[in-house]
């Protein structure tokens, strides 16, 4: 068995990481994996087998390390569902060819979504890789040299191994062909895919799906008794996590018809059309948080199943499943103490977001939630009888793009949209529409931002709104925000918006998480943040 790679900028401190282990904190999943030189198996810290010695223990960023050292993951803990790195770094402290790699790793997540269901014969993702270059800047070659200098392996190994844990959880939790899994996770054939799973794992995808049928069928029934169809799989997030401020944040602007919240079993459901490779899917899904557990299970409608492996991703956007609580809350300071279980919602469709965005400006969350409501019942398509939900509250999907672009001004004003407001929803749906703007996580964030500010009735605070929760993008602060000003004790102040700006330097790069924990602290019956300095 391989042993550990070549020390390297990422290199682990073994002790800390040995010590993590042992006390299998849940606040290190997904920070490390641990490869175990007896065994030749490869865990997350929250793996409850016995803890093995020391000396056997190597660890790893990325499992795609653990994979390239000849270790394959557990059939137990299932790295496949470990939250993901966060790709944020703190810019003042690291080096460009750091944030480089960094960033790289997240583009080809985005790379090994896009190309999921749409692999071609003899496809390696090279052109993809072309593209990441380009979306950063760099030659081709200057990013092969600085990921493999950064990470110990090249930039198709970690595609790969993206793709073989996207197979090994659709062959865990699901009874998809084992052709459709292949091809659901990018893989160009059937013959391909069992080759990279033999080659890795040492076992054929049918032995891997024998292997955990029990857990399997388990989980199936237990999903069944709750009357709930579909394709079920689960993912993991690192505590803490305040679920009930999720959850509060999300009924409070869940549109009646397309989106309900059920406090009583920690669920969000909603109705979703997606644009897949020049066609449309509608569908259902549902997140469900389990009790006593750091885990989401997720149902989504059969009719989504081609799009699956990016909309997991979303899914993971939405609930900010991969965020660092201990990163985050050592940037903000001791102003957001006893707020670090709050996380920044996204969302699932990113011209709703805005459109919603641009109707929420200068009025309040109820106010704009109703003007929503009343779009979707005058332009948002009726569900189908071909396209029947488990949830008797869902009825409607969000009206298309095109349904927005070509709406008239008079039919918007009939709904209480005033004028300004008309011009901003129909010009980002034509955007949308035209394809000229891409509103989800991966899009670049300064490009969007001027093209948004570009739009008629769109100013810096929809912008950075958008940015935030859309674009998830964790520096997203708008320093005009009339709550984020109460919040901080700013209302007096001759120049609130200068002031938040001058403030926020400090909580760079995370501000969108003080953002939302301004919000919520406006919600407590004692507003924890108006009393501390900050500075």
């Amino acid at each position: 068995m391989s042993t550990a790679l070549a020390p390297a900028p990422w290199a682990l401190d073994a002790e800390a990481c040995y010590l993590a282990l042992k006390a299998h904190d849940a606040r290190f999943d997904g920070q490390f994996f641990t490869a175990v030189s007896s065994t030749g198996i490869y865990c997350r810290p929250v793996c409850r087998v016995r803890t093995p010695k020391a000396e056997n223990c190597h660890f790893y960023v990325l499992a795609a390390q653990a994979e390239a050292a000849g270790y394959r993951p557990c059939l137990r803990c299932r790295p496949e569902v470990a939250p993901g790195l966060s790709n944020n770094l703190a810019w003042s402290t690291q080096d460009a060819s750091a944030t480089l790699a960094q960033q790289a790793t997240g583009l080809l997540d985005g790379l090994a979504q896009a190309d999921a269901g749409m692999a071609s014969p003899g496809s390696t993702g090279v052109a993809g890789m072309a593209g990441v270059a380009v979306r950063l800047g760099v030659s081709e070659r200057h990013l092969r040299r600085i990921f493999e200098a950064h990470w110990g392996i090249s930039p198709l190994q970690y595609l790969q191994t993206r793709r073989l844990l996207c197979a090994k959880q659709l062959l865990t939790d699901t009874q998809l062909p084992v052709s459709q899994v292949a091809h659901l996770s990018g893989f160009a054939s059937l013959r391909r895919f069992n080759a990279a799973f033999v080659a890795h794992y040492r076992l054929q995808p049918r032995a891997l799906r024998r292997a955990v049928a029990t857990p399997s069928a388990t989980h199936r029934a237990a999903f069944a008794a709750r009357a709930v169809t579909g394709i079920v799989l689960k993912a993991s997030y690192r505590p803490p996590y305040d679920v009930p401020a999720m959850l509060a944040f999300l009924q409070q602007r869940a549109m009646p018809g397309v989106e309900a919240v059920d406090m009583a079993t920690h669920s969000y459901q909603r109705t979703l059309a997606l644009q897949h490779h020049g066609r449309t899917l509608t569908g259902w899904v549902q997140a469900r948080f389990l009790p006593g557990t750091h885990t989401v299970e997720f149902a989504i409608s059969e009719s989504l199943l081609p799009a699956l492996p990016r909309l997991m991703a979303d899914l993971r956007h939405l609930l900010d499943l991969d965020a660092d609580p201990g990163a985050i809350a050592s940037s903000l300071g001791a102003r957001f103490a006893g707020l670090e279980g709050l996380r920044v919602p996204g969302t699932l469709d990113g011209l709703e977001l805005a459109v919603r965005a641009v109707l929420g400006q200068q009025i309040t969350v109820a106010a704009a939630r109703t003007l929503a409501t009343r779009l979707v019942q005058a332009l948002g398509q009726p569900l189908s009888t071909s396209l029947t939900t488990p949830f008797a509250a869902l009825t409607h999907l969000f009206p298309t793009a095109q349904a927005l672009a070509g709406a008239t001004g008079e039919a918007l004003g009939a709904l209480g949209i005033v004028r300004q407001r008309q011009a901003a929803i129909q010009a980002l749906a034509q955007a949308v529409a035209s394809g000229t703007m891409r509103l989800r996580a991966g899009a670049d964030v300064a490009q969007t931002q001027a093209a948004l500010l570009a739009l008629p009735g769109i100013g810096p605070w929809t912008a950075h709104y958008i940015a935030m929760r859309a674009l998830r993008w964790p520096d997203a602060f708008p320093a005009g925000d009339v709550a984020l000003h109460s919040a901080l004790g700013l209302r007096q102040h001759k120049a609130p918006a200068a002031e938040a700006e001058r403030l926020s330097q400090a909580w760079r790069p995370w501000r969108s998480y003080a953002v939302v924990r301004a919000w919520h602290a406006l919600s407590l019956p004692h507003n924890p943040l108006d009393s501390r300095t900050g500075d």
